[in-house]
């Protein structure tokens, strides 16, 4: 009887176990392990060995359009500032005078000399009085006959043919450069020459008294009232186109 319960609760039992492990619930997934912060995770030779995924192909950066050409720069040239003419008698700006009579060369050069402090431009001026019968153009007497040759040759070569030079009497050894009927084409005349470089004078022909005067184109500082009282002579005003 012992044997027959035995081999019953056997059977018993196997017949619970096979009831649990069929009807059991299936065991819970493992949770996923998230490695720290700043650790690499660890991989399997087999998923060491896999290529890369190939990368992307960069593509080339467009190229820059090429700059419009700037438009050429054209320079201006700056406008000079005017300059007063001589010419210009309008201009108030421009102020000129006339000095004199001097009786002799040494009071006029004198002269000169304190009115170039308050001019630009003086220029010498013969004035006969009375009556003319004419000008003439001369350079004064040099020291030697062969210096006054020289002076001459130096003339011709300069463009001006209408010279002689006097062998006698008390103009001996000067030049002489022509006779004219006016003063405007006698004075022109020795202007010429002078700008050249020669010590042309022009001259009356006549009975008159020589004089001499100054002409002059003023600085602003001139003063009419001080040059007078400085030179002993009057001053007085004048066109600027008769300043040759």
């Amino acid at each position: 009887m012992l044997v027959r319960a035995l081999v019953v609760l056997l059977l018993v039992i196997n017949v619970g176990v096979a009831a649990w492990w069929t009807l059991r619930a299936p065991a819970p997934l493992p949770a996923a392990v998230e490695p720290p912060l700043g650790v690499a995770r660890l991989q399997l030779v087999s998923e060491a060995r896999k290529p890369a995924p190939a990368p992307a192909p960069i593509s080339a950066p467009a190229a820059p359009s090429a700059p419009a050409p700037a438009a050429p720069v054209v320079a201006t040239p700056a406008t000079a500032p005017a300059v007063p003419s001589l010419s210009e008698p309008h201009d108030a700006s421009v102020r000129c005078y006339s000095v004199g009579p001097f009786n002799d060369e040494a009071a006029a050069q004198h002269a000169r000399e304190l009115l170039m402090a308050v001019s630009t431009r003086v220029v010498p001026r013969e004035q006969r009085a009375g009556t003319a019968r004419g000008w003439r153009v001369y350079v004064p007497a040099a020291a030697t006959p062969e210096a006054a040759k020289a002076t001459a040759d130096r003339i011709s070569a300069a463009g001006f043919n209408d010279l002689m030079i006097v062998r006698q009497g008390s103009e001996a050894n000067s030049i002489a450069l022509g006779r004219y009927r006016n003063e405007d084409t006698a004075q022109r005349r020795a202007q010429s020459l002078v700008a050249a470089g020669f010590p042309a004078r022009a001259e009356a022909l006549g009975d008159g008294r020589l004089s001499l005067w100054l002409d002059l184109v003023a600085k602003p500082e001139f003063d009419p009232a001080r040059v007078e009282a400085a030179v002993l002579v009057p001053t007085r005003p004048l066109e600027c186109t008769r300043v040759r």
